[in-house]
């Protein structure tokens, strides 16, 4: 059965939901590029047509925007620093729905030494809440590439990922409380500090990675860690990934979970960024296949911190696991190679079309998935360029395909479904996942089906019925 279009708002109904957060931030085509930036995503890869963007400015307003859309049954497409890959934050083409922007949100409420924790509004950015946590001397440790962005509630409803994952988990494993406006437009008040708390069902988890589908996160208490006294960076040339999985396991016996952050970037990824990324570098003096960046937190020293580094990448060199490496490199010169390595999906572009992959497998299966899915790529396309890289120490792989240089842009777009199955399909077998860290959003959701269980299915559908009963909240995304 098809769903019937949902009507466009008409002056009147757009009025009164002007009315509640005040004309100046209630964003229409007149406001021009306030207005059309919140309408694309920042790669081009996903465009849509609000009737209205709103930028709430508080807790109440959030409320009463839904409660009216409940009322109305307006579609909401809630939206943070609008850094999401798969289009979760982006409405549709209709011109029937209202982009909920929180970017007015961002309070840090609370920095609590003694508990390790913070609370913050959803808009506050991920850059803004890792400069409270240090300002207090703690650690949030949450790192994406887009962190000047991206905010907090981004952050939670794709339960982010990043380049910390290894030592402290996903997003989900840092949060623990939440505070909601659900679709009716109730505020659940779950700011809780608690560590332990079994009463009940846990009622954050349903809304951390439901990517705006069942209610707008307003608020979060975040986990914080004691800041490290001191890191390191080493860096070292592999002339395969199961070489640098084998480094993965020397450095994790020696460092433990201090450990952060191990990173794994192919040649061609580093010749990217020394083309198009001003201040690249070779990170070695030879050229290698491979490339593995690590970092080591100490929460002793900066001397304790690069002696662990010196030492995994002398004992890698002795043992012939690395063909070259450096250990605890200065701090300008690692901030620079952490610099590119968040920049790879943006040195891409100008080499024209890039597909994204961002998937994972059994960490100890990374090898072999890189191989076959290469290999698999390749038979599709011959001169196709791969760009695999990513959290080896995860695995979470972004496979990401360049288009072959020199070649036709519109060719290797014909390509791109027959790509992407074949991708995908490789994970399946290697028992992966399709979405390891961006969320399904409408990238991926005729995938999810195939990769989630019937049961799975009615699950979800039955959770998103419960909280959202009229459809309301960011319709056509994850189901």
């Amino acid at each position: 059965m098809t769903k019937s279009p949902r009507p466009v708002p008409d002056s009147a109904l757009l009025g009164q939901f002007a009315a509640i957060v005040g004309a100046a931030n209630a964003l229409t085509t007149r406001d021009g590029a306030a207005f059309a930036e919140r309408n694309a995503e920042r790669r081009g890869a996903f465009a849509g047509k609000a009737a209205m963007v709103l930028l709430p400015g508080s807790v109440a307003e959030v409320s009463a925007i839904l409660k009216l859309a409940a009322e109305t049954g307006t579609a909401i497409v809630p939206q943070g620093g609008n850094t999401g890959l798969v289009g979760g934050q982006m409405p549709d083409g209709s011109g029937a729905e209202i982009v909920v922007a929180l970017t007015r949100l961002d309070a840090i409420r609370s920095v609590d030494a003694a508990t390790d924790s913070m609370t913050v509004d959803a808009g506050v950015t991920l850059a803004a809440a890792r400069r409270a946590a240090e300002a207090a001397d703690r650690l949030f440790p949450l790192a994406i590439g887009s962190m000047d962005h991206c905010q907090i509630g981004g952050n939670i409803s794709s339960n982010a990922g990043g380049v910390a994952v290894l030592a402290y988990g996903n997003t989900r494993d840092l949060v623990l409380g939440l505070e909601v406006v659900l679709p009716g437009g109730a505020v659940w008040d779950g700011l809780r500090t608690l560590r332990k708390d079994n009463a009940g069902y846990d009622l954050k988890h349903l809304f951390i990675g439901a990517e705006g589908t069942l209610g707008i996160v307003t608020g979060a208490a975040v986990k914080l860690y004691p800041r490290p006294r001191g890191k390191a960076t080493g860096v070292a040339g592999t002339a395969s990934p199961a070489a640098a999985l084998t480094l993965l396991h020397l450095a994790k016996e020696r460092a433990g979970f201090e450990l952060t952050t191990f990173e794994l970037l192919p040649r061609i990824a580093v010749d990217f960024c020394i083309s198009h990324l001003p201040g690249s570098f070779d990170p070695l003096p030879e050229r290698h296949a491979w490339y593995v960046l690590f970092e080591v937190s100490s929460g002793q020293s900066e001397a304790a911190a690069s002696a662990l580094v010196d030492g995994i990448v002398g004992a890698a060199r002795a043992s012939g696991i690395v063909e070259t490496g450096r250990g605890a490199i200065d701090a300008a010169e690692a901030a620079s190679l952490w610099r590119m390595r968040y920049a790879i999906s943006d040195v891409q572009r100008p080499e024209g079309v890039s597909l994204k992959h961002d998937v994972s497998v059994p960490v100890g299966r990374v090898p072999d998935f890189l191989a076959a899915a290469t290999a698999a790529v390749l038979a599709v396309e011959p001169e196709a360029r791969p760009v695999p890289f990513g959290h080896l120490g995860d695995g979470n792989v972004h496979f990401n395909v360049s288009q072959p240089a020199g070649g036709d842009p519109a060719a290797f777009r014909a390509k791109a479904a027959a790509i992407t199955d074949t991708v995908h399909a490789i994970v399946a077998d290697f028992g992966g996942s399709i979405a390891a860290e961006h969320g399904i959003g409408q990238m991926k959701r005729a995938l999810l089906p195939t990769v989630r269980s019937a049961v799975e299915m009615e699950l979800m559908r039955a959770v998103k019925t419960a909280l959202d009963p009229k459809g309301i909240m960011n319709p056509g995304k994850v189901l």
